[in-house]
This record gives C-alpha cells, structure tokens and sequence, in this order.
C-alpha cells in the first residue's frame, strides 16, 4: 500500500539515524548483492563484490561515527548533570549566604539600636550626675530651713535690741532735756538772785 509523506519521513528517521544517508548505502547494498547473485561473468562478479565491500566500509564508518557521537552525547549528559548538580549545590551556598547576610543585617540593626540606647543612657547619666539626688536636695533644704530658721531668731533679737536702744535713747533724750531745762532754770534763777544782791548792795549804799 501507499504511505503518507509523514510515514515515509518516519521510516527514513528510524532506518536512517542521524540523518546521514545510511538507508540509502543499505539499499544499495542489497541492490548490489542482487546484482552479485545474478551476475552472469567472473568480472562483474568481482565488481559487484568490490562496490559491496565499499557500501560496507561506508556502513560501519557511518556506524562507528554514529557511536562516537552518541558517546560524546553521554558524556556531555553526565556534564551537564554534573553542572547542573554544581549549579545546585552553588544554589544552596548562595541561599545560605542570603540567609548569613539576612541575620547579620538583623544583627547590625540590633548593634544600632544598642548603641544608640547607650549614648542615650549616657547622656542621660551626665544630666543626672549634673543634680543632686532627691535625699541630698532633701537634706540641703532642711539645712536651709534650720538656717532660715536661725536669722529670723537673729533678726528678732536685733530688733529687740533696737527696740530697747531706741527706748533707752529715748529716755536719755528725756533726761538730757529734763537736765537741760533744770540747768535753764538754776542759770535764771542764779541770774535773779544775783540781781537782787546787786540791787540790795546798791540801796544799801544809799
């Protein structure tokens, strides 16, 4: 029966290999094989021997080549199995850096914040080392109190004192003026009675 062009190409593949004619050089092999079979002289015998044993040589070169390239298509699967192990492995090692650099960024963010809440701390200290504690201010206060406390004892005292020099300066202001006016008085009196001798001596005269 017929075939349809693609079940023609399909048998030409699977006869055919790679492609490189090899159905071709079967075929006429058994063409020249018919021919050897019906050869009629010892010459074209020969000749048809000679062409077979070419198609031959033709057939196991195009075989041998065949298998080397199938080999160095094994080989190079194993490479790229290979490569692709390494690439696997190279994967992993890269995931597992990505995850190093992960941690050590969260690593790093943790030393800032660190370091930050330490210069905070620091600062804070240096504000705190610049005021008393609150017993010292405590203390300080009571102190201040006690001597708060003592001036107003001393400024009373003084203005008692004052008080008193002023009562006691008063009444020597009195005493002073009371001798005044008694001296006033003795001098007017003296200047009287002086008068009176004066005037007596003067009619005694007489």
């Amino acid at each position: 029966g017929s075939f349809s062009p693609d079940e023609v190409i399909r048998k030409r593949l699977l006869i055919d290999g790679d492609g490189a004619g090899d159905d071709r050089r079967i075929n006429l092999l058994v063409k020249s094989f018919i021919k050897w079979c019906n050869s009629g002289s010892q010459e074209e015998g020969y000749l048809q021997y000679q062409r077979m044993l070419s198609t031959l040589s033709q057939c196991e070169f195009s075989m041998g080549k065949t298998l080397l390239v199938y080999d160095m298509n094994l080989r190079e699967m194993e490479n790229y199995e290979k490569i692709y192990k390494d690439i696997g492995k190279q994967e992993k090692i890269i995931a597992a850096a990505h995850e190093k650099i992960s941690e050590c960024k969260k690593q790093i963010l943790q030393a800032k914040r660190i370091r930050k809440n330490r210069q905070e701390y620091d600062a804070l200290a240096k504000v705190i080392q610049h005021h008393p504690d609150r017993h010292e201010t405590l203390k300080q206060l009571e102190a201040l109190g006690k001597e708060l406390q003592n001036l107003s004892h001393i400024k009373e005292n003084v203005e008692d004192k004052l008080e008193l020099r002023r009562k006691q300066f008063h009444v020597l202001l009195s005493t002073i003026h009371e001798l005044q006016q008694t001296l006033e008085n003795d001098e007017k009196l003296s200047e009287a009675e002086e008068s009176q001798e004066t005037q007596m001596e003067a009619e005694a005269k007489q």
